[in-house]
């Protein structure tokens, strides 16, 4: 019996839209975006499972719910409370009834976690402020005008009214 090779024709790369392109690029300027954040915030030994709840709860406020920030992360129910846990050992958060809804806990900072989301407020400012440092404010204005009317696009698209909590 006599092999015969199999001849495989090579698929030329298939470019993207210029629109599919948008998308890539955004996966990678927030993937990338994030890593900046998370090796800067290495050197004050914050790992992304304390800086980036910390950060959700300054900027959405003391009282929101937990099914809020796991939202706000991106996040499961499940994985949010392990990571509570975690942040309730190291004394940075506090799990509260919710004044409102009995069936709901609330969230609060301690002293030590609002330092701790202060100093990763300041170094997000100022990396944010590194990487739009070339961008006038008239480029700034049309890019979050554009922003924004991608998320309501996806709002629409997904039925949701929000796509974060804070919004």
């Amino acid at each position: 019996m006599t092999e015969h090779p199999i001849h495989i024709k090579p698929v030329p790369p298939q470019p993207f839209s210029a629109a599919a392109e948008l998308g890539v690029q955004f996966n990678r300027l927030g993937q990338a975006w994030r890593r900046e954040l998370d090796n800067e915030l290495q050197a004050y030994g914050l790992t992304d499972a304390t800086w980036r709840p910390l950060f959700f709860l300054g900027r959405l406020g003391d009282g929101i719910r937990q099914k809020d920030l796991a939202q706000a992360l991106g996040i499961e129910g499940p994985s949010l409370v392990r990571l509570l846990d975690n942040l309730e050992a190291q004394d940075l958060v506090q799990r509260r009834d919710s004044p409102t809804d009995r069936r709901s806990k609330a969230l609060y900072m301690t002293p030590a976690g609002r330092a701790i989301s202060a100093q990763v407020r300041e170094v997000a400012d100022r990396i944010a402020a590194e990487l739009l440092a070339s961008v006038n404010e008239d480029e700034f204005a049309i890019s979050r005008g554009m922003l924004e009317k991608i998320d309501e696009a996806l709002r629409a698209r997904s039925g949701k009214k929000r796509s974060h909590p804070d919004d």
